[in-house]
């Protein structure tokens, strides 16, 4: 008779990151950002908006992708500018790192080159750059682009899961190096407005024309962001015996799907719920060890509700809870992402990143939320929420890397 030997699970570090999103161009920026509580959703100056309800997004200026201002660079999506700066800011802190697979998550990929493209088919115009929007509308194109702009050449895998995808595509990678089957994989989120996306939610009365609130009991919806993250993550033995950097350490993952309806969370937070004990029991860790949570909070009646009576079951009122979609908006496929890098800055930086715009307590759960102000705190670990439509939830346990933190 003979039994299976379990295989050791793999300790997974987090070596470098890139993360460019309308709080700022980099980690340090966005750090900036963070401690101020700095809103950065403003007018839609992309397309006209005169006939939507709401107005305000969270939108990427001014940033510098380093790439050859030349035709090509031009002809790019802007995700695939975004993804080549955050690629190359993460390679800046581990020049070392190859990675042996990439796993990304998005929504909607090169979305405003298909519409401009399907525009001009119809109107029979511009045949020249329509050849360009399609070669850029697909989403593994922004991943080509990132890869080719750092030299690297690793089969690549999209997850398209709603509001889950950034945090899928990070937990799928920390899962596969956790049972050994990779070492090093470039995993992340990327989502770029475009305007049916935006008139789509608009349309659905999910977007607000006043200020995002989350958790606020007078919510009144949300405002659409976007930006993309990326991560080198590698196995931890691995990654001390070339010195790489540490930044933080992936130690829980958990998803659970609702199936309650298309686009509202099933209202006992069942969903929620699940992907975050999960996420505990990926960890083997208690609630009493999580010290922050940057919650999903989108600032509707909706999902609010039912995340928060989660938290509120699963950890009480004492650990403090904070959405950042408050400062940049939702960036739907890349927000798991983004939301990551912010929990990252927390760890290293020791601090509660703010829920703005928050005036009165919903009576409906009891939680602890950082209201306004950024403030400092002794933080060990952090759980990041990604929940979407089609009752899809992610959750992520993220811890300081003790032994190498500065």
């Amino acid at each position: 008779m003979t039994h299976d030997i379990p295989t050791p699970k793999q300790r997974v570090a987090i070596t470098a990151m890139g993360v460019v999103s309308p709080l700022g161009n980099g980690v340090s920026e966005t750090t900036a950002a963070l401690r101020e509580g700095r809103d950065c959703v403003a007018a839609v100056d992309r397309f006209d908006v005169s006939r939507t309800r709401a107005k305000t997004a969270g939108q990427v200026c001014g940033f510098d992708a380093n790439e050859p201002g030349g035709r090509k660079s031009r002809r790019l999506h802007p995700a695939g500018l975004m993804m080549i700066a955050a690629a190359k800011e993460a390679q800046t802190t581990d020049p070392q790192f190859q990675p042996e697979f990439a796993i990304i998550g998005t929504t909607s990929g090169g979305m405003s080159f298909g519409e401009q493209f399907f525009r001009s088919q119809i109107a029979r115009q511009k045949p020249r750059e329509r050849a360009a929007w399609l070669a850029n509308y697909m989403p593994q194109k922004a991943v080509l682009d990132a890869q080719a702009a750092c030299g690297f050449s690793a089969p690549s895998q999209i997850i398209a899961n709603a509001c889950a995808s950034g945090s899928n595509a990070l937990g799928h990678a920390f899962a596969l190096i956790r049972a050994g089957r990779y070492r090093r994989i470039l995993c992340g989120g990327y989502d770029a407005i475009s305007e049916l996306v935006f008139v789509g939610f608009d349309s659905l009365q999910a977007s607000t024309a006043e200020k995002i609130r989350p958790f606020d009991k007078n919510r009144t919806g949300l405002v659409l962001g976007e930006g993309a993250a990326l991560f080198f993550l590698e196995d931890w033995a691995s990654a001390i015996s070339r010195n790489a950097p540490i930044l933080a350490e992936v130690t829980g993952y958990g998803i659970s799907t609702d199936n309650h309806h298309l686009t509202q969370p099933h209202p006992s937070g069942i969903g929620p719920r699940q992907a975050m004990e999960r996420a505990l029991a990926s960890a083997g860790l208690q609630p009493v060890a999580i010290d922050y949570i940057n919650a999903h909070g989108t600032a509707t009646a909706f999902n609010d509700a039912t995340e928060g009576f989660a938290i509120s079951q699963i950890f009480g009122a004492q650990t403090p809870v904070s959405s950042t979609k408050s400062m940049m908006g939702h960036s739907l496929g890349a927000a798991g992402a983004i939301e990551a890098a912010f929990s990252v800055i927390a760890l290293r930086e020791q601090f509660l990143p703010p829920n703005i715009h928050y005036a009165e307590p919903d009576p409906g759960w009891d939680i602890n939320i950082v209201a306004n102000h950024s403030r400092p705190a002794n933080l060990r670990r952090v759980l990041s929420n990604s929940f979407g439509f089609g009752g899809t939830n992610a959750s992520i346990i993220l811890e300081r890397a003790e032994d190498t933190a500065p």
